[in-house]
């Protein structure tokens, strides 16, 4: 397999988000096509994403070559942390590179191209050590097919969601969300003593869904996930 790639800073974005949900990621990458994935068991309280970048959208250069022509696919385990610190370092960075290598072992190595006083470039390097997934294991990797939703609603602005979550988590440690096609969302928490309701309204509904529902969230994740998606959407 060969990789080598030339992205825009909005990639370091992602990045950081996968680092805040797991600690281990893999990255399949084909003609096109990125993806993030996530795949811990959802009934021991890991999270699973899979997140799809269009290679044309965050890559100026890409050039890559799979296990074969007919299986033209890459799949590589690593430390999201490790990606994301090496990201850090290309706050102001001229060019960003990555490329498949093996250095001992295998390596997806970071190459950060910086402008210094005197207005010359150094490049600073970072091998981030990966695990080749082989091909057999690549069906355990595959998109997770969803059922179709009941109802589909536009978030409110992601920061103010989190603060009302945030002050929720004092009083318990679960969140019933419901939301309707009226454009309703209701954040809601119940004990013994006291029930809590924040309503949002007029927020919208894309085009599915014909009922209203309720989710039932522990309020540790939900936070995890607004303050991530918070920060992709800011930064």
């Amino acid at each position: 397999s060969k990789l080598r790639a030339k992205f825009a800073n909005k990639f370091k974005r992602v990045s950081n988000m996968i680092a805040k949900l797991a600690k281990t990621c893999t990255l399949r990458f084909t003609p096109d096509k990125l993806n993030f994935i996530l795949s811990d068991k959802l009934a021991s309280g890991g999270v699973s994403l899979w997140c799809e970048l269009e290679q044309e959208d965050f890559f100026s250069e890409f050039q890559m070559e799979g296990v074969s022509a007919e299986h033209n696919e890459i799949y590589l385990e690593l430390t999201s942390e490790n990606l994301a610190r090496a990201l850090k370092t290309a706050q102001n960075a001229r060019a960003l590179k990555i490329k498949l290598t093996n250095k001992h072992f295998p390596c997806l190595t970071v190459s950060v191209e910086l402008l210094t006083v005197s207005n010359s470039s150094r490049i600073v390097t970072h091998d981030i050590p990966i695990k080749v997934i082989p091909r057999r294991l690549w069906k355990d990797l595959q998109e997770p097919s969803l059922p179709d939703a009941d109802v589909s609603i536009y978030l409110p602005v992601l920061k103010t969601m989190k603060s009302v979550v945030e002050k929720m988590k004092n009083i318990s440690n679960h969140l019933v969300i419901e939301a309707n096609l009226n454009g309703e969302l209701n954040l809601k928490i119940e004990t013994e003593l006291v029930c809590v309701t924040t309503h949002f309204k007029d927020l919208g509904n894309p085009p599915l869904g014909k009922f209203s529902c309720g989710l039932h969230f522990a309020l540790d994740k939900l936070i995890q996930y607004t303050l991530s998606f918070n920060y992709v959407n800011t930064h």
